[in-house]
């Protein structure tokens, strides 16, 4: 059986390749919804961690309880740490519980940072828990946990 060849970009294609190529595209376009399913919170944080414990404490997350616009809201985290060669905080994380991805930041630090605190403007989709955790030099993780009450949502999308 002999296929009619389709012209596509100036080439000969048959009819099986290009449905082929056809329905693997329609895969691709509908993968997202079906197939990439975002992780939760505690998914998120135990990614970042390697599935290690994580403690309470040496980790202060400074969110505005009441946020009026979540598009831009500031937040600070600082961790207790001497920042010294021996005792250092290699990395700190911001996840969030509600938004379309839950991993929001990691800011990598060392000996020479100074200080363990970073602040920046997070978007927030609608009322919603946010955790900071921090990865000390010794390989223990540290966290810390805040609400915040949004009144104008930002990052809409479905968020089943």
């Amino acid at each position: 059986m002999h296929e009619d060849p389709l012209r596509v970009h100036g080439r000969l294609v048959g009819r099986r390749q290009f449905l082929r190529v056809g329905m693997t595209g329609l895969l691709v376009i509908s993968l997202p919804r079906w197939a990439l399913a975002r992780p939760s919170l505690d998914e998120a944080i135990r990614t970042f961690t390697g599935g290690a414990d994580v403690l309470d404490g040496r980790v202060r997350l400074d969110l505005p309880p009441l946020v009026e616009n979540g598009n831009a809201v500031g937040i600070t985290v600082a961790a207790e740490s001497p920042m010294t060669a021996d005792d250092y905080v290699r990395r700190i994380a911001v996840f969030n519980q509600k938004n379309p991805e839950a991993n929001v930041a990691v800011f990598h630090l060392g000996p020479r940072s100074g200080r363990a605190a970073v602040s920046t403007r997070i978007r927030l989709a609608t009322s919603q828990v946010v955790v900071a955790v921090a990865e000390m030099s010794d390989g223990s993780f540290w966290s810390s946990r805040a609400s915040a009450i949004v009144t104008l949502a930002a990052c809409i999308e479905d968020l089943s």
